[in-house]
């Protein structure tokens, strides 16, 4: 008995894309994010790029087409690819991220009655000012 040839592998725009029957929910996320994205380019205190990063993660599984979408939008595209690059943020992007963190968490702290959640909502807000401030490049 003669054994077939393995399949040859996919075409390399495919090797990464989700399965099919998860490609229309992966695309529904993405736009979903993508819309949390751009408010929070627009709201102060939310935060934008990291809705839009999952927004291009997700296309980029699903859908090269709503992914090249997203990129080609002016107010989203280069943050999304300074990203992907490894680029980081410009420093006056990381102070109004400190800054949008500390009123945040300032402004809703009262709204936690109890202790430990108080702390624990502090201390979440300074683990993202430190990953902001040490593990994402500052954009030159």
């Amino acid at each position: 008995m003669t054994v077939p040839p393995p399949a040859p592998p996919p075409p390399p725009e495919d090797r990464w894309l989700l399965p099919a029957p998860l490609r229309p929910l992966a695309i529904v996320t993405g736009l979903l994010l993508s819309g949390l994205g751009v408010l929070g380019t627009v709201l102060p205190g939310m935060p934008g790029t990291v809705f839009l990063i999952g927004a291009a993660w997700l296309f980029s599984r699903s859908s090269p087409r709503f992914e090249r979408w997203l990129l080609d939008l002016p107010l989203v595209g280069p943050l999304v690819d300074d990203y992907r690059r490894g680029l980081g943020m410009p420093r006056r992007a990381k102070w109004i991220a400190y800054l949008s963190i500390a009123i945040a968490v300032s402004f809703s702290l009262g709204r936690i009655p109890v202790l430990v959640g108080q702390v624990c909502w502090v201390l979440v807000g300074l683990a993202g000012i430190w990953y902001i401030a040490a593990r994402v490049p500052t954009k030159a």
